[in-house]
């Protein structure tokens, strides 16, 4: 269990550096990160520990890393 928690961060932390800083298109982020897979849940799990918000893009939703994401990619990738 703990290889695929060590597992699951890493993605976490790639998502949110894939991010960055700027909000992208809810569209373009679950294009690119959605997943069928149960044992790789990298946007559930990232959204459930709150490091994902989501802002008013105009006609769609823009998705952002929140200050506590930013925190855990600043203290795992310095």
């Amino acid at each position: 269990m703990i290889e695929q928690s060590a597992s699951l961060d890493a993605l976490v932390l790639d998502l949110l550096e894939w991010i960055g800083p700027q909000a992208k298109p809810y569209r373009e982020v679950m294009e690119a990160w959605r997943t069928s897979c149960p044992r790789l849940p990298v946007w559930e799990d990232a959204n459930e520990r709150g490091f994902l918000e989501y802002r008013p893009g105009g006609a769609e939703t823009l998705v952002a890393v929140s200050a506590r994401g930013a925190r855990f990619l600043a203290q795992r990738r310095p």
